[in-house]
């Protein structure tokens, strides 16, 4: 859905139809929030400040270097503030923004919708998965 009076026009006029353009500004902020490793990011840094460190031990699988572009797109984005200490050895911060917690209760209601509905989804893609390995759907 996108606000009325967004850069982002359709062509039925219909002011909350989704925009699926490419140069579309809402999208590209949407396509940053809800990559792979933002949520996670935000999510972790609510209610408190973590080193680099710290977050790529909380965060399974993700990599230096994909950690360290997360953070950069959501500095730049205005929803993680970098805090450098001049300390030996260095010592980085990170933190949410106001912007940046104006956004985890948005956040916060997808968990809670995943929570509600994990059991639905993984019943389908259960029955998925068994469609899948019938002999019917082979051919």
């Amino acid at each position: 859905m996108k606000s009325p009076g967004s850069a982002c026009d359709t062509d039925d006029g219909d002011p909350f139809q989704w925009d699926t353009r490419e140069d579309c500004e809402v999208r590209q902020i949407l396509d940053r929030i809800a990559d792979k490793w933002s949520l996670l990011v935000i999510a972790l840094l609510d209610q408190r400040c973590l080193r680099f460190t710290e977050l790529r031990r909380r965060i399974d699988g993700v990599s230096q270097r994909m950690l360290a572009v997360t953070l950069r797109h959501l500095e730049r984005d205005g929803l993680v503030k970098r805090t450098v200490h001049p300390v030996v050895p260095p010592r980085v911060d990170y933190e949410l923004t106001p912007l940046g917690r104006s956004l985890h209760a948005t956040i916060q209601a997808l968990v809670d919708w995943t929570e509600t509905h994990q059991g639905e989804i993984a019943a389908a893609r259960s029955n998925y998965d068994e469609r899948l390995t019938e002999p019917a759907a082979l051919t």
